[in-house]
């Protein structure tokens, strides 16, 4: 017997090039007329856009969490790729960026080639939904790290924006409104606590029925985290601040896009709290405090800008088949999260 081979170790060459070749298509199926290079190469290449003044690069990294985990529960993996790439471009919009570009990285301890199949289907699913190609990624055997059924996924987006047209919230001012747009679901954050209160609290399975739902554990869980690209592009040139709320919660992401000498003051009961959500709250005993740092409460995205602008912003997340909310106001201060 032949020792101190890779395979040996866990790790299967063969296994990760043919899986290669297998998400190829789904890679080329993303390209756009501004893809260059080839698929399988060392980097990816996209063309700047010709029509942005002034072009300034956003990027951002970001990780699945352990969504995957109830991913791995329900034996679904076609749509955790896509919760990655709306997280992402959610989080570049904020700052006025379009995506132009993608890149995914999926390490597991055993390389399963149908899983990774359908992890990159959603990943490809997003990336055509924004008109952005996938540049490359990463796939990576690490049975040291991972048992041997787990997976970690993180992504990396790029994005363009001019200049002078880049949102840093420095516009905002007292006398302005928060609008709440309604979130999907639990999107991908707080899952550890979500599925201790579930899984381990109340011994829920993950094809049980969801309380308050006619849905399954499973499915309230892997709903596809939205992307507010379509409902908030065509009047980003209007608002004055954008906070994606995800880790954190509503504290911990609106804070971030106010400037000195102003407050954002969030009315309590100014919009209807999901029934998946408070299911969390009240069988796990979760204090409103501790709920408004780690869960969204049903507001994937705040909006920030004066109150004339506030209509249009609605209109435009409803065209979109988003419902929204006024939750609060500016008020000056210095830089806090307030709760009225």
């Amino acid at each position: 017997m032949t020792r101190g081979r890779y395979a040996d170790a866990g790790v299967d060459i063969q296994a990760g090039d043919s899986a290669k070749r297998r998400i190829g298509a789904l890679v080329r199926g993303t390209w756009t007329s501004a893809s260059l290079g080839a698929v399988g190469a060392f980097g990816g290449m996209v063309r700047l856009p010709m029509d942005v003044p002034d072009a300034v690069l956003v990027a951002s990294t970001d990780s699945l969490g352990t969504k995957g985990m109830v991913a791995k529960l329900a034996g679904r993996h076609d749509t955790v790729g896509e919760d990655l790439v709306n997280h992402c471009v959610n989080d570049i919009l904020v700052h006025g960026a379009r995506p132009i570009g993608f890149l995914d990285c999926f390490s597991a301890g055993r390389l399963d080639a149908d899983v990774l199949a359908d992890v990159v289907a959603g990943v490809a699913r997003g990336c055509k939904a924004h008109d952005m190609p996938i540049l490359g990624g990463e796939t990576a055997q690490l049975p040291d790290i991972y048992e041997p059924d787990d997976y970690d996924l993180s992504g990396t987006i790029i994005g363009v924006v001019s200049e002078r047209e880049a949102i840093h919230g420095h516009d905002v001012r007292e006398g302005d409104v928060l609008v709440g747009l309604a979130a999907s679901g639990f999107h991908t954050n707080g899952y550890t606590l979500v599925r201790r209160v579930l899984f381990d609290e109340m011994r829920l399975s993950i094809g049980d029925r969801y309380p308050e739902s006619d849905r399954s554990v499973g499915e309230v869980l892997l709903t596809v985290h939205r992307s507010y690209f379509q409902a908030l592009w065509p009047v980003r040139g209007t608002v004055h601040a954008l906070a994606h709320i995800t880790g954190g919660g509503i504290n911990g992401n609106l804070n971030r896009v106010l400037p000195d000498g102003v407050d954002a003051r969030v009315k309590d009961g100014s919009w209807p709290v999901p029934s998946w959500c408070t299911v969390v709250l009240q069988a796990g005993r979760i204090s409103a405090e501790e709920m408004r740092q780690v869960f969204n409460l049903g507001i994937g995205m705040i909006a920030v800008c004066a109150p004339q602008e506030a209509p249009a912003v609605q209109r435009s997340a409803r065209a979109d088949g988003i419902e929204s909310w006024i939750i609060g106001d500016v008020v000056g201060g210095s830089g806090r999260v307030l709760w009225a």
